[in-house]
């Protein structure tokens, strides 16, 4: 299983990738998705959308809780689920439901991220009520026994010292979030800390499944060859007998405080060489600053010819490496550049070069041909992301769950296409400020400072 934030798709498509400078237009603009949507009376929300293209059928349910809405020392417990989903229920054995999918010719995963929970199978279009069947019954039946959770709570910190503790740097987004969020739950990653995965017990898993898995925090997303009608009876059948939850889905998730000054950290890690981050707090998914934000973040990092790989890490030979990025998420959070310093080089040049490419958005802004570079990556990377069933999914579902409003599934296009020198130069003056900056200098032990 996997947790990741959504990446990019980084392949070149001629038709809106070209150098030329001509505007993307009108007629460029992908097909608008074909789709209906409906909730059921236990609160459940369903969206079907039919392609007949190929004789396969996506399924997705989204579960809208992630590592954000879990408490203090109880960290890690959204993953560490999305791993107990698969240790069986009334009418499936342990990890059988992988199995099942498999043996049909399908496939299935599942990931975490701070906002969601997401559950998916893609397989032959003729086995869709196998598909639902199978997610509803762990829904509603979900063994959550003593033994498997203690074997999954040690499966996930083998994964957690897999994936960070034994990588190069793999520390370094934790604690970028740990030193930028003193309130909000951004401010924890979301595979947990050790400590909170070790005295987690098998009441409180119990009790975030009775909480959050639940038909009116979920959305079932179904793409491809299927009658629209056959499958809202079906899910009907199977899901609209999961009962509603007996007390409302909790949402009262602490605001992260306006900055009023700049916050400066030095951290000791045992590393090579120093990483130099800079940080700013930057609004939530849908806003409408996101937008010229989403746009900035590629004109600064998308590319070995974006600003910061061209400036620090070419020109400059400040950085080994130097990427940054602006993590637009469900509630607002970081638009952060980071800087592996290169050996002969000192961490207090390397951020002041971050600050500078900062800065020169907001008092020279961009060039047309920057603006338009980024907006046709974009175009590549939106149609790309619409080929799949899968990709389908995720459009639909992300815009149902994250912004509460299907229809930015299509609308977000336009307003990329949109976006203007002027927006993009609006929001770095808006956001890219000393008291809203967040400097991190990350030290090898025993290093010169």
């Amino acid at each position: 299983m996997r947790f990741s934030l959504r990446v990019a798709v980084f392949v070149a498509v001629s038709a809106v990738a070209a150098v030329s400078l001509t505007p993307v237009s009108a007629a460029v603009r992908p097909p608008k998705l074909q789709y209906q949507i409906t909730t059921l009376p236990n609160g459940l929300r369903l969206i079907l959308s039919e392609d007949h293209s190929t004789p396969i059928v996506h399924v997705s349910v989204w579960y809208h809780v992630g590592s954000k809405n879990e408490r203090p020392g109880r960290t890690g417990f959204a993953h560490l689920f999305e791993h107990m989903m698969f240790k069986g229920s009334k009418n499936v054995e342990p990890d059988a439901h992988t199995s099942i999918i498999s043996s049909v010719g399908g496939r299935s995963n599942a990931y975490t991220t701070e906002d969601v929970t997401v559950f998916w199978q893609t397989l032959p279009a003729q086995y869709l009520p196998l598909a639902l069947w199978l997610e509803a019954d762990r829904m509603a039946t979900l063994r959550v026994e003593d033994e498997a959770f203690r074997r999954e709570r040690e499966v996930v910190k083998e994964e957690r010292r897999m994936r960070i503790e034994n990588q190069p740097y793999g520390r370094l987004q934790e604690i970028i979030y740990d030193n930028s969020f003193v309130a909000h739950p951004y401010k924890h990653p979301t595979i947990g800390s050790m400590a909170d995965l070790e005295a987690a017990s098998i009441s409180d898993v119990r009790d975030f499944h009775g909480t959050f898995y639940v038909p009116e925090n979920a959305t079932v997303t179904v793409v491809g060859d299927f009658d629209s009608a056959q499958a809202l009876q079906i899910v009907t059948q199977y899901f609209g007998r999961v009962p509603k939850a007996a007390r409302p889905v909790p949402r009262d998730i602490p605001k992260e405080p306006e900055m009023t000054q700049e916050r400066r950290v030095v951290v000791d890690e045992s590393w090579p060489l120093p990483a130099v981050v800079v940080a700013y707090h930057v609004p939530y998914d849908g806003h409408p600053d996101a937008y010229p934000l989403h746009i900035t973040s590629k004109i600064l990092s998308d590319g070995q010819s974006a600003r910061i790989s061209r400036a620090l890490i070419y020109t400059q030979r400040l950085c080994l490496s130097a990427f940054g990025s602006g993590n637009i998420t469900e509630h607002p959070n970081l638009f952060f550049a980071v800087c592996i310093v290169q050996p002969g080089r000192t961490p207090a040049e390397a951020e002041k070069a971050l600050i500078a490419q900062f800065e020169s958005l907001k008092t020279e802004g961009v060039t047309s041909h920057e603006l338009q570079r980024a907006q046709n990556q974009f175009a590549r990377d939106y149609i790309l992301g619409r080929e799949s069933d899968e990709d389908k999914a995720l459009h639909l579902a992300h815009a149902a769950v994250i912004h509460n409003d299907i229809t930015t599934a299509d609308g977000e296009f336009d307003i990329f296409m949109k976006t203007s020198v002027a927006d993009v130069q609006r929001v770095a003056r808006s956001y890219f400020n000393q008291s809203n900056r967040v400097v991190l200098h990350v030290l090898p032990k025993g290093g010169a400072r």
